[in-house]
């Protein structure tokens, strides 16, 4: 099962003539979530040809312009497609006013059903999406607004199954088999009974993506980010603005490379959410102030494309 993200937009504050602002795609088998949608967004999905009906909820980290001002797009971009499920919009209190006051401004022409979940208690861990196999929860974080970061962490998969076990068990090829991969133990014409335990391996994680930008350092989200296939976080500033950062409450791409580091098991981070002071070329030096602490971390550019495979594959 294939997941991969795309990087939509990562700049902050304002939009440059390179860089759009923060947005990212994640896309699993036949489901697409959104996590923010600023200025640019369609620009990027139109370059990329991805398909913006499959999109099954966008996740909104805060109300801020440069996080938000590409959702009203969004919404009449998916209404010259036709949909039959539902949109869902999830966010911290004010996404539900910010998407009717646009609906309403706007006289938005809307062909489909837009559910806007908004997060009642954005101080405390929650679930807040789920589908097959997978689950969304936000987490917590604190900037000058209310914020939240976001992991996706998929449910365990079976072990492998060893057919030379289930030959050495007396199980014949076939519907047998089957029901031992699905998790079911087996009775056999002789009556003895075989389980999936006899055959299979321990269960395999899944994978886990993780989204956090616009926040101070926080221990609090070591635990939420952990273990992470992926995560996005955001590298504002290098240390040298560290007062700047402190004082707009941001982190410095070293703050998010110690917060990687300290939660353990992150397996790559890319940053994100570079203010607009940044040249792209001036990005190498987030890059290095990060990879001093944590090696694994790299830069997202805008269309870039992230994938995720199982860890072994």
């Amino acid at each position: 099962m294939n997941m991969e993200a795309f990087i939509l937009g990562a700049g902050g504050t304002m939009p440059l003539p390179n860089r759009h602002l923060t947005s990212v795609l994640l896309r699993r088998e036949g489901e697409v979530f959104l996590f923010d949608a600023g200025e640019g967004t369609q620009v990027s999905l139109r370059a990329l040809n991805l398909k913006w009906k499959k999109i099954s909820a966008i996740l909104i980290s805060h109300t801020h312009a440069d996080h938000v001002t590409g959702l009203p797009g969004m919404l009449m971009l998916s209404s010259q497609v036709d949909r039959d499920e539902p949109l869902y919009v999830i966010g911290p209190p004010r996404i539900a006013e910010y998407v009717e006051s646009n609906r309403k401004a706007l006289e938005m022409y809307i062909n489909f059903e837009i559910r806007v979940r908004e997060i009642e208690n954005p101080g405390a861990p929650q679930r807040v999406f789920s589908g097959d196999g997978y689950s969304i929860h936000s987490f917590p974080l604190r900037h000058s607004r209310v914020c939240v970061g976001y992991t996706l962490v998929e449910e365990d998969r079976p072990g492998l199954f060893f057919p030379e076990r289930a030959q050495d068990a007396g199980v014949p090829r076939g519907p047998l088999w089957s029901r031992l991969q699905a998790g079911d133990a087996v009775t056999l014409a002789d009556g003895r009974s075989v389980s999936p335990d006899h055959v299979m391996g321990p269960p395999r994680k899944g994978r886990k993506f993780s989204y956090m930008t616009d926040t101070l350092p926080l221990d609090s989200v070591l635990p939420h980010i952990a273990d992470s296939d992926v995560l996005i976080s955001e590298g504002m500033f290098t240390e040298e603005h560290r007062e700047t950062a402190r004082a707009k409450k941001h982190m410095t791409a070293a703050d998010a490379a110690r917060l990687a580091a300290r939660a353990g098991g992150v397996k790559r981070m890319g940053l994100i959410h570079y203010s607009p002071r940044f040249t792209n070329r001036q990005l190498k030096d987030l890059l290095i102030e990060a990879q001093e602490v944590f090696p694994e971390s790299f830069l997202t550019r805008d269309r870039m494309h992230i994938a995720i495979p199982y860890q072994e594959e």
